[in-house]
């Protein structure tokens, strides 16, 4: 098992938007191929953008790209400037008069981080796609879905972190796997392998420990009124896979979220997760899970590691210069 870039699993390509004014973005991966596609919604408020059409009974097998957005459901704009560009490169279904390009997304919610006004919309999807097509590549930390995210809120903004988005990918002989993951929770990121809090809910420097704080107060509604949470990402793999397969894979992958972010799939988080597959490479199922949990993990970790302190939300980095 080698560590390999994200960048480097063929028939993928992702670009990112940003726009600093508003600390908001969106990041699209696009397959002009086809990628036979899943989608796994565990959070109870979500924010989705064509996932219907991936259950397995549906009629579309493939997919020509996915996004993932900030901007709340504003950002749900973001697939419509996909699916423009992929329309004027004839990547898509084919239905004769037309290619109609099949682009499924999940926003997060990062409106209060800069103007609220500022949200990724139909030009940043439709640039995002341009950068990806013509120099893809891939930043983790305040880059694109994660350009405003944050971590740790159970007691408000004050006492939270920034989030951002992270990647991680492994090689195992020919087999490819990857994840891409915008880290907006509303619990504690958690080194899975220490039990170590590495952001999150926090006062002065000091961790708080988000699920103690909840349980604390389980008779108050305090919790409830910070909803603007949601970690969203996407498992990218050359595997063969069928349909229900990449469905079933989604699901399994959100243990990656339940092992690094604690408490996960909460009320008031909208946790989704999407697997995108190539076809090219036979492999053992349950092997291939594994992976895609351990690269969910790591993209998770990469994210709030690589991200940098924000107006006034605290990075991991910077606080763990200050120890």
């Amino acid at each position: 098992m080698k560590s390999i870039h994200i960048n480097d699993i063929n028939g993928f390509s992702i670009g990112q938007k940003e726009d600093p004014e508003g600390h908001t973005g969106c990041t699209v991966i696009l397959c002009e191929n086809g990628a036979v596609a899943g989608v796994d919604v565990r959070g109870g408020a979500p924010g989705t953008r064509e996932t219907d059409l991936l259950q397995s009974e549906n009629l579309v097998q493939e997919v020509h790209g996915i996004f993932l957005a900030g901007g709340s459901a504003f950002g749900l704009d973001v697939g419509s400037g996909v699916m423009k560009f992929l329309e004027e490169n004839d990547v898509g279904f084919d239905v004769r008069v037309t290619r109609v390009p099949i682009v499924p997304g999940a926003i997060l919610f990062d409106l209060i981080e800069g103007r609220a006004n500022i949200r990724p919309d139909k030009e940043m999807g439709y640039r995002a796609s341009e950068i990806a097509w013509k120099i893809p590549g891939f930043k983790p930390g305040n880059y694109g879905a994660g350009a405003g995210a944050a971590v740790g809120k159970a007691l408000g903004r004050k006492h939270s972190m920034k989030g951002g988005i992270g990647s991680y990918a492994y090689s195992v002989g020919e087999l490819k796997v990857g994840a891409v993951v915008a880290v907006n929770c509303f619990g504690d990121v958690v080194d899975p392998n220490t039990g170590e809090v590495i952001a999150g809910l926090q006062n002065a420097g000091r961790f708080l420990n988000t699920e103690k704080q909840i349980i604390d107060r389980i008779d108050q509604s305090q919790t409830n009124r910070f909803r603007e949470n949601t970690t969203i990402g996407a498992v990218l793999t050359n595997a063969k896979l069928h349909k229900s397969e990449a469905n079933k894979l989604s699901s399994i992958a959100h243990d990656g979220l339940a092992r690094t972010i604690r408490p996960s799939h909460t009320f008031i988080d909208g946790d989704t997760l999407f697997t995108l597959a190539t076809g090219e490479v036979e492999c053992d199922l349950n092997a291939l899970s594994a992976l895609a949990n351990k690269v969910v993990e790591k993209a998770v970790i990469n994210a709030v590691k690589s991200a940098a302190s924000q107006n006034d939300l605290v990075s991991a980095s910077d606080i763990l210069k200050k120890r």
